[in-house]
This record gives C-alpha cells, structure tokens and sequence, in this order.
C-alpha cells in the first residue's frame, strides 16, 4: 500500500507495509501515483514491466523530458529492489501466530488512590471515584498485584508499573513501600522493575521530587497550557484554579530530571481548538517534552470534540508542526510526543498491529484488587477479569483482547495510518462503537493528519486529469 502527500513544499511518499518515508522530487512523485494505481502489493522485489514504464512515460510526457521520467523510474526500480516500495504485507500471518502464544503481562497500572483533589471538568474517572467508591490502595493488595505481575511475566525480564489515580500522591507511603518491595524482588526472580507516575501535581513536593529522580523511569505530569484554559477544566473541587500552585513545581521538577524522562501531559477540549498555543506556551515555560492529546467525551458534553471541529484541528496541527520546525531550527526546539515518530528504530512488529496490548500484556489493578482490561474499563462490570487473588478468571474477555489487532478491524484494513496507530485505543472504540474493534472516527482523523495526510493523495496529476 502507497501512500502519498504534500506539506510545506516536500512530496513525501509512504510505503505502508515497510514503514519506509520518502522525500522525493515531482517526477518521481508523479510516476508513483501512476503506479500505484495499478501495481499490487509484491510477493518479492520484481522489475517493472516495459508496458508499465511506457504507460508512465506517456502520461508524465508533457509535464517532465524523456531523460527525467527514465531516471525516475530507475529511482522506483531501486526503491523496490529494497523492498521500500510497493512492499507485501508479511505481517497478517505474524499477528494470528503471535495471539496463540501464551499470555505475558509485563506492565501493571495500579490505581494507587481511586481520589482525588482537583475537579476536572472531562474526567473518565469521576474526580477519581471510577463509577464506585473512593478508595485507596493497601499495601497489602498492592504488593500481591507485584507478585502477580512477577508469576505471569514469563521469562521476561523488564516490567513496568505505573502509579495512578485519581491522584497518587494523596497515597504516597504506599507508592514508596511498593517500589521498596518491587526492588527486593528483583534480583530473586531476575526481573527489572521500571516505575512510573502520574501526578497533578498538587500535593509535589521536594521529598517526592527527589525520590521520583531516583526510582521513577518516568513522570507525566498534567497541566492543561495556558492558565485560563487550564484553570478552567482543572479546577479544585471549590472552584479555584490550580494553575499558579503546580506550575513552579512542574518547572522545578523538570530541571530537576534534566529536561528528561517526563512529560507534561494536557488536555485540549472544544474550549481550546488553539490547542497549538497550550502547546507552545508549555514550550514558554521552559518544558522540553509535552503532550497535548484531544479530550474523549460524551458528544453531549459542551467541551466533547465534535465532527465539524475536525478541519479546525487538523489546521492546528499543522501550525504546531511549523512553528515545531523553526524553533528546533534556532536551537530552541522542543519533543512534542505525537510528532516523535522513528523512522530507524521504532515500535517493534507487535505493538505496531496490536498496540498497548490492554487485557493482556497490560492491566489495571482497582484499590481492592480486581484486575481490568485498561484504566478506561475500570468500573465497567462486564470487563472485569479477575483479582489479584484468584487471577485471569474471565478468559472469554482476555481471549477477545488478545485478537484485539488492525487486522480484526474494519476500518483498519486500508488505513495509510494503522501501523502508527496499532488500531487506536480499544476502550474509545467500544465507548464510541460498542465494540473493541470498532472505531473512534474522530480519533482516526486527528491520527491520520498527525500521520500525513493531504486531499492531494494522488499527486499533481490529479487535477489534469479530473
């Protein structure tokens, strides 16, 4: 599958199934979108045809000379003879092998405090409660979610676990004991444990920040950008913004961390379809590595994205990524996580067709212990798996996760996109399709433009030919 586009001047070309990019000039742009309406994906590295080639000529004659289109498709040959070009797809027959292996959980979220101290205006978790009661997590169930995390890891040797809430901090004794247990069982079973948290920030303080240097892989922290806009959807529970509290601190902590191994992490809404400007004034404030992902809400909701905020948005994506550009240019650059994209050493095959691995490889453990497919499912009966105690009990579920991939999804098949994605987020695709391999459509635009994408697919031919 070939995927084409233009943005700021460059023709870019996408090779979907090898994950290859190409920056490549108008000529060889153009024969490509001839060719691709015709060729099919190879079973090996072939030479075009003289037929095909004489085609492409033909059309390209009165736009490019006899010599350039030659070169062009000598270019296209080389480029399939690498396999970066008009590629197979190997990997279907790889995901169905992969789900027959047996599960191996390798990473934990444990709703450390199912509270919280701020009154945030979309959150999921209803100011920390998850449709239930406000709790917060024991010791004791806490380190039985380790041990469990330990007996079902496997031979693998790497596991994660991230704090969260509601707000963990307000369960901080806890969060310590745990990572003290976890680093004394980690030469006894020949595992490494790699901690995170996520926190508002409210309750950080020096104490926290500097056990967080030195036990926490990494640390989200949220803040919404701009003070009026974070003000207004992360307030305290009376009313009263929390902008001017967390924002020294959050400063401090990421000098504290060397501009590394932290994210600030926002929220935008339809309050803020200038989402770019939250983005660079975290920038203003001296962050390095930010996040600012779209709200996921009830339509009904008067800050829920709707259809027609999409050309907004996408429009602001890509002021984001020229302003991204020019200040990295002058030295002043920044990492934005949904432009992060490693073109030499990305995601491995797996998370690229079946994503975080939710309900299987990943878990979300409540204060007392049940065990759910995600952080998103928690409160939602029907996808409770088990507990800490007895274990996976609800296979069916597990077994319905486990062939949770783009190629179970309809919308995934001819999507440019689905290798970034990994097929989205399944808890949005059942919130919004009431099923796990459904679709967040709106979701999908934003991935799509953040991806490449452009009305001008087909290339400059297009036009002329229309």
């Amino acid at each position: 599958m070939i995927h084409q586009y233009q943005n700021n001047g460059y023709n870019i070309v996408m090779d979907v199934n090898s994950g290859s990019v190409h920056v490549v000039e108008p000529v060889v742009y153009d024969a490509i979108a001839l060719l691709a309406e015709e060729m099919p994906e190879l079973e090996k590295p072939e030479k075009l045809s003289g037929e095909a080639k004489e085609r492409v000529s033909r059309a390209l004659k009165e736009r490019y000379g006899a010599n350039e289109i030659a070169e062009a498709l000598e270019d296209v040959q080389e480029l399939i003879d690498l396999e970066q070009l008009f590629t197979r797809d190997i990997y279907k027959d790889f995901v169905m092998d992969f789900k027959k292996r047996k599960t191996v959980v390798k990473a934990l979220c444990l709703h450390i405090a199912h509270d919280c101290n701020l009154a945030c205006r979309y959150c999921f978790a209803e100011e920390g409660e998850y449709h239930g009661r406000r709790a917060l997590m024991s010791y004791e169930v806490g380190k039985k979610a380790l041990d469990f995390l330990i007996a079902n890891s496997g031979n693998r040797r790497n596991l994660e676990v991230d704090f969260f809430g509601g707000e963990p901090l307000l369960n901080w004794d806890v969060v310590k004991r745990l990572v003290e247990y976890g680093r004394s069982q980690e030469e006894v079973y020949n595992k490494k444990f790699r901690f995170t948290l996520t926190t508002n920030g409210v309750l950080l303080n020096d104490e926290v920040m500097e056990f967080c240097n030195r036990e926490m892989g990494n640390v989200v922290l949220s803040l919404d950008g701009r003070k009026e806009i974070n003000d207004k959807m992360r307030p305290f529970r009376g009313g009263q913004g929390s902008y001017d509290l967390i924002v020294p601190k959050f400063q401090k902590f990421a000098e504290s961390r060397d501009q590394n191994n932290y994210y600030v992490r926002g929220t935008f809404t339809r309050e803020n379809l200038d989402f770019s400007k939250d983005v660079l004034h975290y920038a203003d404030l001296g962050f390095k590595q930010m996040s600012m992902e779209p709200v996921v809400a009830d339509p009904s909701e008067p800050y829920a994205i709707r259809e027609e905020d999409i050309p907004r948005i996408l429009e602001e994506y890509d002021k984001l990524a020229v302003e991204y550009i020019k200040r990295k240019k002058e030295g002043r650059g920044f990492n934005f996580f949904h432009f992060m994209i490693d073109l030499n050493a990305g995601p491995c095959v797996a998370k690229r067709l079946a994503g975080c691995g939710s309900g299987t490889e990943y878990l979300a453990v409540t204060p007392w212990g049940d065990l759910y497919p995600c952080h998103q499912f928690v409160g939602n009966e029907q996808f409770l798996l088990g507990n800490v105690d007895t274990g996976i009990v609800n296979t069916q579920v597990r077994d319905e996760f486990k062939m949770c991939n783009v190629y179970a999804k309809e919308k995934c098949k001819d999507c440019f996109a689905r290798f970034y994605c990994s097929g989205g987020c399944a808890a949005n695709a059942w919130n919004f399709s009431n099923s796990i391999t459904g679709a967040y459509e709106i979701g999908c635009e934003m991935l799509q433009e953040r991806s490449g994408r452009s009305d001008t697919t087909k290339g400059p031919l297009a036009e002329d030919e229309a």
